[in-house]
């Protein structure tokens, strides 16, 4: 008895999706719109966070050391820092290549060039790059090369300088820039599903309207409340598939059209390589809450008039 009526349920259901055409091309349009406007704010979620990915790469901290710095104590404290779990990676540079670096960026410059001929011995030292896993670990690691920890056996300091205080304003922008773009991102994923619920809701309330007069009839003969809402539940849930179906294929023109420009912009991968890559976790997300809205929506929307 159970798969009878549920069989007869999907069947209403279909019959209903294809028989109201009108009303399922206004349910579509309003839940294809609600669906793109997710997904769009998917793709801007994922290149800011590439953009920003890119940028924390390029924040670092310099270590600068004197140019009598034994090669051992060196790298004995770049061990040392490498063994922070907030450090990601340490590049050493020898003071020779940190020499033919600095004349190479002022090759064109005469007097600078003059200057380095005069000189007898190599006046620079070597150089540790430390980057951390998170911008924000940068003050931690500072503390920690700023300490006792990174003197020598000897108990001499060879840091001649390190250039966290020049780049902690970049550094906290920064933090803050990610802070502030995550907070934004879970706000209006919020905002986007409460408006996509309200709209939906309203439409498929819309499209049962018309269908007040046979849910009457229904009550009358002594259907159950679960029996006259499961079509339009099931109508809800079809709904959602062909408007998350029409939005995917809508996103493949326009991320065609603009992905070189939104990888120029942003700095990070074409849009329609990302769209490629990332197709099935589209496809599932976009789905999955075309179901939800429709399912649920419809649900919501039939209750009044069960309870009329």
């Amino acid at each position: 008895m159970f798969f009878t009526h549920f069989k007869r349920i999907v069947r209403t259901g279909f019959v209903n999706f294809w028989r109201n055409s009108f009303v399922t091309a206004a349910s579509i349009l309003v839940m294809t719109t609600t669906l793109f406007v997710l997904g769009s704010f998917l793709f801007l979620d994922a290149m800011l966070d590439q953009t920003l990915d890119n940028i924390s790469s390029r924040v670092d901290i310099n270590i600068y050391f004197t140019p009598d710095a034994r090669e051992s104590d060196i790298l004995a404290i770049q061990e040392s820092i490498e063994n922070l779990e907030e450090v990601d990676e340490v590049n050493y540079q020898a003071s020779d290549q940190v020499f033919d670096e600095f004349e190479d960026r002022h090759s064109g410059d005469d007097v600078i060039n003059e200057a380095l001929d005069e000189l007898d011995e190599n006046p620079f030292g070597a150089v540790l790059n430390v980057l951390a896993n998170d911008p924000s670990l940068y003050p931690v690691i500072n503390e920690f090369i700023e300490s006792d920890a990174t003197l020598t056996e000897e108990g001499e300091n060879i840091i001649q300088d390190v250039n966290f205080n020049r780049n902690s304003e970049a550094i906290a922008r920064l933090t803050n820039i990610i802070n502030t773009v995550d907070f934004l991102s879970i706000a209006l994923l919020i905002f986007f599903a409460f408006i996509s619920i309200l709209i939906t809701f309203n439409t498929v309330r819309l499209a049962i309207y018309n269908s007040r007069d046979e849910i009457a009839v229904m009550k009358l003969v002594g259907a159950s409340n679960t029996y006259i809402r499961g079509p339009f539940v099931i109508e809800g849930v079809m709904y959602g598939i062909a408007s998350a179906l029409v939005a995917l294929l809508l996103f493949y023109p326009l991320t065609l059209w603009i992905g070189d420009s939104a990888a120029t912009f942003f700095g990070s991968t074409n849009l329609l390589d990302y769209y490629v890559d990332n197709f099935s976790s589209f496809f599932g997300i976009l789905t999955v809450t075309g179901i939800v809205l429709g399912s649920i929506s419809s649900f919501a929307a039939v209750k009044k008039y069960l309870n009329n």
